[in-house]
């Protein structure tokens, strides 16, 4: 496995990392995003929908579980699994069609629901390290 770690030291930073993640996101690519609450994953996310070329508001779907974006180069299927009872709500909200379609998925929280991930995908873990300050985030990319 191959890991990319990258240091951010601002909200700026950890969004322009993303926006590049989005700018070459390829149709069929899924990320699985892995950090604390509070950690920026919402502010990563919106960098890769920004990338993708949304313009509008990218919010974090915690209750609808799934927010789609068709605006952008290519759709974005944004996944919040932090709430999920059990894997197979999964089943019903249609995820197979996002992560073997055409568009970009990234789930949040991705840990949760494992077992359904495709062989192949891209790990991104966000974490903090206060001793380098309250903005520092270390962020891995691993492919899996």
């Amino acid at each position: 496995m191959n890991t990319t770690r990258i240091e951010t030291n601002s909200f700026e930073e950890t969004f322009e990392f993303g926006k590049r993640i989005g700018e070459n996101a390829q149709p069929g690519q899924v990320y699985t995003l892995i950090g604390d609450l509070g950690v920026g994953k919402t502010v990563f996310t919106q960098g890769v929908a920004k990338g993708l070329g949304i313009e509008g508001p990218v919010n974090s779907p915690t209750f609808t579980i799934l927010q789609v974006y068709e605006d952008g180069r290519i759709p974005f299927y944004h996944f919040d699994v932090y709430r999920i009872g059990d894997v197979s709500e999964m089943d019903e909200i249609g995820y197979e069609d996002c992560f073997y379609g055409n568009g970009v998925s990234l789930v949040e929280w991705a840990n949760l629901v494992e077992e359904i991930l495709p062989e192949h995908y891209t790990e991104i873990r966000i974490e903090k390290d206060l001793s380098k300050g309250l903005d520092y985030r270390l962020i891995s990319m691993t492919q899996i």
